[in-house]
């Protein structure tokens, strides 16, 4: 036995509940419906924490710590308007949406709900989303598999090659298995996990720093501009940490939670659950980054690891303040926000090349059963395609993440937030906006103008675009605009 054999048992342990919950989800799944949305069943605890959950991937217990480690507390203005976002999407998009993709011919998939919400009968709406999906997906995979790279790696001392093979092939197995309702069951378990180690974790980092007023003396002794909630930060800066708030109205594999409710009635005391749950996660998160700086001032002759790679201060802590069975229950908290969302956007990209390319335009009277295995199928093919990108160990999981949530923000989110709130809005509209949202982005990304996160000027454009183009274009037809009346009409229904 090693000294780590505890928390390789613990992990194991992990692995394999999930993997029976990922059976008992498979043996639940009886057609494409299933596999993708779950039936539209979810209740509101489960479509709470499934959305916390999906949202917060390897950056919540990585990439966050890592940034308020190297920048002190001026970092956690990603936190602030991370829940900004999430509030404002929950009361303006989660209720809305799934009372719309209802109405719009039971739409399984956002790029399903475009084509019937603005009837596009070209198809492009569906195939330029389905690609979005596919490519800022893709890019997002790869941040879940980097991230669980470096947990293997750290954790047992094995190559960062062999390891993103290990974190990423539990995560597949489920989501292969039992699709979405075994992606939303384990998110359950996952956010539970997550919660418990971001509370426990900052709590014995200030007993072993002397206490909380201890800790803040230690950082403020060697490092004063660290409590500055504006250490070098201009107005820019900060618009563009609170900019992720943006990305909400965008992320398929969070909107899809939306769709999947029992009824839009859930969502109101889901959206109480999530978000006291995503408030207690982002405050565990940025205590173990800011904390983590007095510790490792304390302790020095640990702090090599973290200061060569700072994502891995979370990884550390737990390692170095628990014993090692705890250690593995804490460390299963990094592998649980991993696969949540890595399964999440997996099924999601599963769904764009099954339901809206391949059973669109390939084998379009293809059966129930033969749609689910090639869901499984391409489950397989994007998360091969994630692991190569992911084999570049000088990879940032905080920097993919952003990459991909900024394209998404920016493509899909005006067209979500507006088609639920404006009936006048038009199909050219919507074409235009996503195309300007993800150009945008794509180009801000290579050239960073201002030093402005690209999901702003992204999102802004797209809007403008959307309004201008729907104005200037001819009305939605007589049918659609009822059938958003209608909608509407129901979602105020309590």
């Amino acid at each position: 036995m090693t000294v780590n054999s505890p928390m390789l048992i613990t992990f194991i342990v992990y692995i394999s509940a999930m993997l029976v919950i990922g059976f008992m989800a498979y043996r639940s799944t009886k057609n494409f419906d299933d596999y993708i949305l779950g039936g539209r069943r979810l209740g509101s605890v489960v479509t709470a924490l499934s959305a916390g959950a999906s949202d917060m991937s390897g950056w919540l217990l990585m990439g966050l710590p890592g940034l308020i480690f190297l920048s002190g507390i001026s970092g956690s203005w990603i936190a602030i308007g991370c829940l900004m976002g999430a509030y404002l999407n929950w009361r303006w998009v989660a209720g809305r949406l799934r009372v719309h993709t209802e109405a719009n011919n039971n739409a399984l998939t956002l790029p399903d709900y475009f084509t019937h919400r603005f009837e596009d009968s070209s198809k492009i709406l569906r195939i330029i989303s389905a690609l979005v999906i596919l490519i800022f997906f893709t890019i997002y995979c790869a941040s879940g598999v980097v991230a669980g790279g470096l947990l293997f790696e750290s954790t047992f001392g094995i190559s960062y090659e062999k390891a993103i093979w290990l974190g990423a092939l539990a995560t597949i197995g489920y989501t292969f298995l039992g699709g979405f309702l075994a992606v939303s069951w384990t998110d359950t378990v996952q956010a539970t996990l997550m919660i418990f180690a971001l509370i426990l974790v900052p709590v014995l980092i200030l007993f072993n720093v002397g206490g909380f007023e201890n800790a803040i003396a230690v950082i403020e002794a060697k490092h004063t501009s660290y409590l500055d909630m504006f250490k070098g930060l201009n107005a820019i800066a900060i618009i563009s940490l609170l900019g992720w708030g943006f990305g909400y109205f965008g992320q398929p594999h969070i909107l899809a939670r939306f769709m999947a409710a029992d009824s839009h009635q859930t969502i109101h005391k889901a959206r109480r659950i999530s978000m006291t749950w995503m408030f207690l996660c982002l405050a565990g998160t940025v205590a173990v980054g800011f904390f983590g700086i007095a510790y490792f001032e304390l302790y020095p002759e640990q702090a090599a690891p973290v200061l060569q790679k700072n994502e891995r201060i979370f990884i550390e802590l737990g390692t170095l303040l628990f014993n090692p069975w705890i250690t593995g229950i804490l460390l299963s908290a990094v592998l649980a926000a991993v696969m949540s969302t890595l399964s999440c956007q997996l099924l999601v990209c599963s769904s764009a090349l099954t339901e809206d390319l391949y059973k669109a335009f390939v084998r379009t009277k293809a059966s129930q059963n033969e749609l689910v295995w090639v869901g499984r199928l391409m489950v397989l093919l994007v998360a091969a395609i994630a692991i190569v990108i992911a084999t570049n160990p000088n990879n940032k999981v905080l920097a993919l993440a952003s990459n991909a949530w900024a394209g998404f923000g920016a493509a899909f989110g005006p067209i979500v937030l507006i088609s639920v709130l404006w009936k006048r809005m038009t199909r050219n509209g919507a074409l235009i906006g996503m195309l300007v949202g993800a150009i945008t982005v794509l180009v801000w990304m290579q050239y960073k103008w201002f030093g402005l996160y690209e999901i702003i000027p992204g999102f802004i454009f797209a809007s403008i675009a959307i309004i201008g183009v729907s104005l200037l274009g001819k009305a939605p037809s007589q049918a659609t605009q009822q059938r958003f009346d209608e909608a509407e009409a129901h979602y105020r229904t309590k």
